[in-house]
């Protein structure tokens, strides 16, 4: 990895964008974008887009979401206290003691989530797992006046309040990792194909939107229609399986450093899978393999059955401490993804037949 895109994956990873809220990371990612893509473009979703080899046969589309979770103001109090809602899947206790950044109308407000000491607390309820419900958020206003003042609103969005850090040993810690690394691994195809000769193929790049709150396809399925792709592949997350209390026998068998987590079943296509481990052999590039049998709980499910069907591949980084303050990666299995998805946008042309007969 060059110093210049890591440089841009500490800035897409520390810029808010919450889900439904993604415009400043879209932005950033489409004036990276601008620098060497052919064409850049975004729709009315959010999603932002990407392409090289424009014209090329098939239409590839790479598609990472760019959003992460957050929470979201429901309710103000007449003391100036927040109340919140989580804005796709957390844990409520990483949530305790966290400073939340929220993104108002007249710029950023920072505060810090409240709960009832322990001292003050009875016996039975120290031993109950907290609810987000139980929580507030204090950002130093004694009045609703002074929240308003503030530019706070119910319904404005907001992200726990910390950086991306290098830990050493090639890993970095984050709390957008997932699924912003999707993002930007996109993106840096598209970047090393520019660098070299024009592929057979159209890559389109998409950073799609609402992913973590998509149950109904978020961005990733108003922008496959509209690419409307014969080729995809989504790049998201998995389970790290190299933490403790973690059961490897639920998702496998997938450690930091262990390369690329190719999925299969599911959404995934046969002939794009065996291509992508073929690809990767060749190449010298470590992977895993994950079974979906039912969904894959990623872009990939909104995409594979849009228009015609398109013939899908999942590929997943693996994860420590999923939907938390601190998601761990490897800063290794996101260069071996990179290297990966150009290889095999290099090898699909006109030819490649992915029909399944």
């Amino acid at each position: 990895m060059q110093d210049s895109s890591y440089g841009f994956l500490k800035r897409l990873l520390d810029t808010p964008a919450p889900s439904g809220f993604e415009t400043a990371a879209a932005r950033l990612w489409r004036a990276e974008a601008e620098t060497f893509a052919e064409r850049v473009d975004a729709d009315v979703s959010g999603n932002s887009l990407a392409v090289v080899g424009a014209g090329g046969t098939p239409r590839i589309m790479l598609a990472g979401h760019i959003d992460e979770i957050g929470v979201m103001v429901t309710h103000v109090d007449e003391e100036g206290f927040l109340y919140i809602e989580g804005i796709g899947g957390w844990d409520p206790q990483v949530l305790v003691g966290q400073r939340i950044r929220f993104l108002t109308r007249k710029g950023d407000v920072v505060g810090v989530i409240g709960k009832k000491p322990i001292h003050l607390m009875k016996a039975d309820e120290k031993e109950k797992a907290v609810k987000v419900t139980d929580l507030w958020v204090d950002i130093g206003v004694s009045s609703l006046a002074g929240a308003t003042e503030r530019g706070i609103r119910v319904g404005d969005a907001g992200v726990v309040d910390c950086q991306m850090v290098d830990l050493g040993n090639r890993l970095i810690a984050s709390r957008a990792v997932d699924n912003r690394i999707g993002a930007y691994v996109v993106l840096e195809v598209i970047r090393e194909l520019a660098k070299g000769p024009k592929p057979a193929a159209e890559v389109i790049a998409v950073a799609t939107t609402q992913e973590e709150i998509g149950f109904h396809g978020g961005g990733a399925r108003s922008s496959a229609y509209h690419v409307d792709p014969q080729v995809a592949l989504v790049v998201d997350l998995t389970f790290s399986t190299d933490a403790p209390g973690i059961e490897k026998k639920q998702v496998g068998d997938h450690k930091l450093g262990s390369g690329p987590v190719l999925g299969r079943g599911s959404a995934a296509h046969v002939g794009v899978f065996e291509l992508l481990a073929e690809v990767a052999e060749r190449e010298g590039i470590p992977y895993t393999i994950q079974a979906s049998p039912k969904f894959t709980s990623t872009d990939a499910d909104a995409i594979y059955l849009q228009r015609g069907g398109v013939a899908t591949g999942v590929i997943s980084l693996p994860n420590r401490y999923m939907h938390s303050p601190n998601e761990i990666i490897s800063l290794d299995d996101l260069d071996h993804t990179v290297r990966l998805m150009t290889a095999f946008c290099r090898a699909v042309d006109g030819g490649t037949d992915f029909v399944t007969r």
